[in-house]
């Protein structure tokens, strides 16, 4: 199923896509957070939306696409270098402060704030990062259902909920002039998510899945999700190690080749430049720099 939260009539609701209509699940107060509870609900929430049979549908095209959760519960979880070819055109950039090792030995893990969530068709505020050194992420988001904590790789999978595009925007120059990642990563409107978040059960090899990235039309990234260095078991096995994961949290699993400051010089984004980001049978993830 794939999951939507939007704006129709001036009101926030919630559903999901059923070919190029939107089947409304939830109206007026709590939609915005309809999706984000539905993930707590697991199989059983999902079962309960497919059975409106009766309820109202609009064509997608009469409503506002948001984020699938605009209210996340908190910060998005993310993981830096976790792509080979990534680690390395990053390690060699000059922005990999601090780092030693090109090619991680274990996940390295920070996190964007809740504020830096927007919808698709929303525009990234560039403007916001005074250095002038915006740069695009595509990436993978896995978003927690069941609630984990010391949870096994073999049992990882059974606590994801589903899956969401996700564009991980960095201010390139915050990012090594702090030593950290939070500032440069957590800029309002920086964590752009959608078009729709896709239950578990529509995706069948989820490392089959293919990330491609566009900007201005110009294809820059191109990666399937079975590259990842740590995959999906091992981050959820990590993570949760040492802390529980709550249902709605999500996991941006990382960026692979192709950012701008992999370019001699940098490509950074300028105001209107037109990202895209898709993974197949995710969707078109698109945000203008402004």
């Amino acid at each position: 199923m794939k999951l939507m939260t939007f704006r129709r009539n001036d009101e926030i609701a919630a559903g999901y896509l059923d070919g190029d209509d939107v089947v409304i699940c939830a109206e007026g107060s709590g939609a915005e957070r309809a999706v984000l509870d539905l993930a707590a609900e697991g199989a059983a929430g999902v079962a309960r939306w497919k059975a409106k049979t009766r309820a109202p549908r609009v064509p997608l095209s009469a409503v506002t696409v948001l984020a699938p959760m605009p209210a996340p519960r908190r910060d998005i979880f993310c993981v830096g270098k976790n792509y080979l070819a990534h680690a390395a055109e990053f390690h060699s950039s000059g922005f990999d402060s601090g780092a030693k090792e090109e090619v991680p030995s274990a996940p390295v893990i920070f996190t964007k704030a809740t504020t830096s969530v927007v919808g698709p068709g929303v525009d990234v505020l560039g403007s916001l990062d005074y250095t002038g050194t915006v740069d695009y992420e595509g990436e993978l988001g896995v978003v927690i259902g069941r609630q984990a904590f010391q949870v096994s790789k073999a049992n990882a999978m059974d606590h994801v909920f589903g899956f969401v595009v996700v564009n991980d925007v960095t201010s390139r120059d915050l990012q090594r002039k702090h030593n950290q990642w939070v500032i440069g990563k957590g800029i309002d409107t920086f964590c752009p998510m959608g078009p729709y978040l896709v239950t578990v059960d529509e995706v069948a090899d989820v490392g089959a899945l293919e990330l491609e990235t566009r900007i201005n039309g110009d294809l820059r990234q191109k990666a399937l999700v079975a590259d990842l260095i740590f995959d999906i078991p091992t981050l959820i096995e990590t993570m949760s190690r040492t802390m529980t994961l709550l249902p709605g949290d999500v996991i941006a699993t990382g960026t692979p080749v192709g950012v701008g400051i992999g370019f001699t010089p940098p490509k950074y984004l300028q105001a209107g430049d037109v990202m895209q980001v898709s993974i197949s049978g995710l969707g078109v993830l698109e945000n203008r720099i402004a």
